[in-house]
């Protein structure tokens, strides 16, 4: 794990979550499926004025009410509580009663407008369920997803949204405390008011109608949610960006980059690519972007600066022979630079390191790597000064103002794949990954052949996780993009994709035996834009090598 030395911003506890509820009530319509929303109080402390789901915190009369509370054989105790918990939240706040008869007879809506919905009732919610022989239809609530509140605010709840079929003869009706303005609304109508500025909605919200959007009936959701887990699981992460607040989800790309600079949920880090400034990661590593972004480099080629002004810095991955990016690496280390890698020999990523050198009057750091072997491309040359070796160490050392020794120690490990010359670096203090063009945020690598070899990335990706596992690693900063938390998770999911890709291209060459790569591409790649496609070739072309290799293996 990263040093909490090195940590950019002070550690501070999150404030510890609520247990709660909601109900995502639903009903089919000619336009498709709709749900029951409400307006939040303007005066409410979470979310004022915000359209919801009504809901609210579990208390302990929810468990209580089990006994008058029916259940699948599947469902938890908790589960039960927690539907519990929404059916009375929603009697409370909106009048729709989850209940009926021991008979089987649903509840009147005579039943229910003979109810206290208030909450300082002198008679329970469950007494008055008693007094007319309800049992609560908990049986009909499902687990569609499990939301943890964001680290950075001041009020957090741990709530389950459920998912329940609106019964039939029931109006909803507004506390007009709590909840103002009920209304049926179709997902994606909700989302496009919400994005039009006219019908406010947080996060949690937004994307859970996102999801909903994909379902055209009640049956479907009810079934896609009878496993009894939620179909997703999240504790959003905030950010900067345009100089507004911007929350993610786990898998999206700027999540682990917010979970390495502000582990516990600071809203501080902004998100914004730009090429001008080095931004800080951590005390001791900065990222400086090249100004080169593109199709084939997302924002661009990040440049990564790892020390301090005690130990004196490394510079992994120059970049390309842009001046002005190189004059900003010198400047964010006071030319004291004392070591330069390359991880590989492409144009985007070494050019710079020669001219970097340069700049460095005082002492010329030497510039590392593995030099370019006879397979690369005329335009991605490279000689190393010094070759690494796998396992290397590269060592900056020194003594900070109070006396302390600091040590930053980075390991080579030689990955070919991507190109046959790559090397990614590990920080062993902190546990981090530098993975140059073998692991990238929000997209896969190029393998190109001759230089690139599909057998080596794929070992190469096992090597990486078997590093990974050994040294605890968690972040992976790649040459392209943010940084990527969850690093063997990620590593498995790009390993997954590469082999599903494998797979429709083996099926492309059975389905056409005579064909070339040009006809199988169409068929192996028809979910990537056409414009990719001729980048997608040389891919292609290293997984054809790849399967025919296995084959005659066979």
């Amino acid at each position: 794990m990263v040093r909490p030395t090195q940590q950019l911003h002070p550690a501070r506890e999150p404030v510890p979550v609520r247990a709660a509820a909601t109900v995502l009530l639903l009903r089919d319509s000619e336009a498709g499926i709709e749900v029951l929303m409400t307006r939040r109080s303007d005066r409410a402390s979470f979310a004022p004025g915000a359209y919801v789901f009504p809901g609210g915190q579990i208390d302990a009369a929810d468990e209580a009410a089990q006994r008058i509370a029916t259940h699948r054989p599947t469902q938890s105790g908790l589960q039960l509580t927690q539907a519990i918990a929404a059916i009375r939240e929603g009697f409370e706040e909106l009048g729709v009663l989850l209940a009926r008869h021991a008979d089987g007879r649903p509840v009147s809506a005579e039943a229910i407008a003979s109810m206290d919905r208030s909450t300082t009732s002198p008679v329970s919610f469950v007494a008055q369920c008693e007094q007319r022989g309800l049992l609560l239809a908990s049986d009909q609530v499902f687990t569609l997803a499990h939301w943890i509140t964001d680290r950075d605010l001041p009020k957090r709840f741990d709530v389950p949204f459920l998912v329940a079929r609106m019964p039939e003869g029931q109006t909803p009706t507004a506390d007009e405390s709590e909840q103002f303005e009920p209304c049926w609304v179709r997902p994606a109508d909700a989302l496009a008011r919400h994005a039009a500025g006219s019908f406010f909605m947080i996060f949690p919200t937004v994307r859970t109608l996102q999801r909903l959007a994909a379902y055209a009936k009640v049956d479907a959701v009810l079934q896609a949610c009878a496993g009894e887990k939620p179909l997703w699981t999240s504790c959003p992460r905030a950010g900067l960006l345009g100089g507004q607040d911007a929350r993610y989800m786990e898998g999206e790309s700027p999540y682990g980059e917010l979970a390495l600079v502000c582990p516990d949920g600071q809203l501080l880090h902004t998100l914004d690519w730009q090429s001008e400034h080095a931004v800080p990661l951590l005390k001791n590593v900065q990222r400086l972007t090249a100004p080169n972004a593109g199709a084939m480099t997302g924002p661009g080629t990040n440049s990564y600066i790892v020390g301090d002004a005690a130990t004196g810095y490394l510079v992994i991955d120059p970049g390309p022979n842009d001046a002005a990016h190189i004059g900003r690496l010198w400047r964010a280390t006071q030319g004291d630079i004392r070591m330069i890698v390359c991880t590989h020999s492409h144009a985007d990523h070494s050019p710079g390191a020669a001219p970097l050198q340069a700049l460095c009057e005082k002492a010329k750091p030497p510039i590392l790597g593995l030099s370019s072997a006879p397979t690369a491309r005329s335009s991605a040359r490279f000689a190393a000064e010094r070759e690494l070796l796998d396992g290397e160490r590269l060592v900056l050392s020194g003594t900070d103002a109070e006396g302390q020794e600091i040590t930053h120690t980075l390991r080579a490990i030689y990955t070919p794949g991507h190109a046959a010359n790559h090397v990614c670096l590990v920080l062993e203090e902190d546990s981090l990954l530098f993975s140059g063009d073998h692991i990238l945020n929000g997209s896969t690598t190029v393998v190109d052949p001759p230089d690139g070899d599909m057998n080596a990335y794929l070992d190469s990706l096992d090597k990486l996780d078997a590093a990974c596992e050994a040294g605890g690693i968690e972040f992976i900063l790649p040459a392209h993009g943010y940084v990527i938390g969850s690093a063997r998770a990620a590593i498995a999911q790009l390993k997954a994709h590469r082999l599903k890709r494998e797979a429709k291209i083996a099926s492309a060459m059975k389905k056409l035996p005579q064909g070339t790569p040009e006809d199988w591409l169409p068929l192996a790649y028809d979910d990537v834009p056409e414009r990719m496609w001729p980048v997608a070739a040389r891919s292609l072309a290293a997984h054809v090598a790849r399967i025919r290799q296995l084959a005659s293996a066979q």
